[in-house]
C-alpha cells in the first residue's frame, strides 16, 4: 500500500472492519475532524455512540500504537479523565484489509477556554495528576522529543518537498537556520517523562464535570513543560498570570522544575518548524489541499518568514519567570 493512502478506505470497508472486531454499526458513519488519521462516529444496536480511528498507513508501527493505548488505559485506571480505547478479545488495536484501527467511547464537551483562569487551574491539577503517573515509567517505542527530529529532519523535509518559491528561498532558509541554531542550543532537556505531547485546546473537551483529553496520538517522551506551554496566550504579563494559575494547580500533585521555563521558546520553535514540514510531507494526501488551500502559495511562505523572524526575536528574550 502506498504511503498515506486512504483511497481504499470506503464506508463499507470501515463497517466490515468494525463488525470483524465485534462492534455492531446501526447508523451511518459521521466523519469527524482529523487530518492525520480518519475518524468516524457511529452508534450500535443499543444506540450507544462510539468513535473509530483508522490510523494513517505506515505512520506508526503496531508496537507504537499499542504503547499509546497502554498509556491511555494506565491513566484511566488511575481515574484520570481521558478517553481510552475499548478492549475486545484482549486487544485495543484491530486490523482489517491492511488498516489498523481502534474504537473509543464517544465523549462530547466544549472547547477548553485558555483565557479562563478557573479552567486553567483545573487543567493544572489535571496535568499534575497525569504527570505523577506518567513519570513512573518510560516509553519503549514512542519517540523522544528532539531537535534532530523536529528541526533538522523537519528542515530536510521542507527542502526535499521543494515548495518554497525560488524568490523567497534565501530569505526563508536564512531565518530558518537562525532560529534552528538558537533553539538547538537552548533545548537542553533533562528528566524526560511520558507526555500527552499535543496539549492544544482542540484536544481538551470541557463538561460540567471538568476536562478530559480525547487524543493521545502524539504522546511522546519529553520535558513536562511541553504539556503546559501551549495553554499560555497573550502578552508577557498575561502569560505570567496564566502560568502562575496553571502551576498552582499542577504542583498540588507533581513538582515542577522552574528551569524548564527556559525551554518554552525552543519548544515553540520546534512546533512551528515541524508544522511546516508536516504540511509539506502530507501534501500528496488529497485531504490536505482541500483543507489547507492557503498552503503552497507565495503569501503563505512570506507569512512563515515573518513568523520565524518574530520567533527569532522571542528566542533572544529572557524566559518567563515567576520568581
Amino acid at each position: 500500500m502506498a504511503s498515506f493512502d486512504f483511497s481504499l478506505l470506503t464506508p463499507d470497508l470501515i463497517i466490515d472492519g468494525l463488525e470483524s472486531a465485534g462492534f455492531s454499526v446501526a447508523s451511518g458513519l459521521l466523519p469527524l475532524n482529523s487530518y492525520e488519521n480518519r475518524v468516524y462516529q457511529f452508534h450500535d444496536d443499543d444506540n450507544q455512540r462510539f468513535v473509530t480511528k483508522f490510523y494513517r498507513p505506515q505512520r506508526w508501527s503496531k508496537e507504537t500504537i499499542l504503547e499509546e493505548h497502554q498509556f491511555a488505559l494506565e491513566l484511566a485506571e488511575h481515574e484520570l479523565p481521558l478517553v481510552a480505547p475499548l478492549v475486545k478479545k484482549g486487544t485495543s488495536l484491530f486490523e482489517y484489509a491492511d488498516y489498523l484501527f481502534a474504537v473509543f467511547p464517544c465523549r462530547g464537551g466544549r472547547i477548553f477556554e485558555v483565557d479562563n483562569l478557573d479552567q486553567l487551574e483545573w487543567m493544572g491539577r489535571f496535568l499534575g495528576r497525569i504527570h505523577a503517573v506518567s513519570a513512573t515509567k518510560t516509553f519503549k517505542y514512542r519517540a523522544t522529543m528532539s531537535t534532530d527530529i523536529m528541526l533538522k529532519q523537519a528542515k530536510e523535509q521542507i527542502i526535499i518537498s521543494d515548495f518554497v518559491p525560488k524568490s523567497l528561498h534565501t530569505a526563508f532558509f536564512t531565518v530558518l537556520d537562525q532560529v534552528t541554531a538558537i533553539a538547538s542550543e537552548q533545548y537542553q532537556a533533562n528528566n524526560l517523562i511520558r507526555l500527552h505531547g499535543d496539549c492544544h485546546a482542540g484536544n481538551i473537551l470541557w463538561t460540567d464535570a471538568g476536562p478530559h483529553f480525547v487524543d493521545l496520538d502524539d504522546c511522546v517522551m519529553g520535558p513536562a513543560i511541553q504539556d503546559l506551554w501551549m495553554m499560555l496566550s497573550g502578552d508577557r504579563q498575561q502569560q505570567l498570570l496564566q502560568l502562575d494559575t496553571l502551576l498552582s494547580g499542577y504542583e498540588e500533585f507533581f513538582s515542577f522544575e522552574s528551569s524548564q521555563l527556559n525551554l518554552i521558546e525552543s519548544l515553540r520553535t520546534m512546533r512551528l518548524v515541524n508544522y511546516i514540514a508536516w504540511l509539506c510531507k502530507r501534501w500528496q494526501d488529497p485531504a490536505f489541499p482541500h483543507n489547507f488551500p492557503w498552503f503552497n502559495t507565495e503569501k503563505y511562505w512570506e507569512q512563515q518568514i515573518l513568523i520565524l523572524k518574530e520567533q527569532f526575536s522571542a528566542l533572544q528574550e529572557p524566559p518567563l519567570s515567576l520568581y
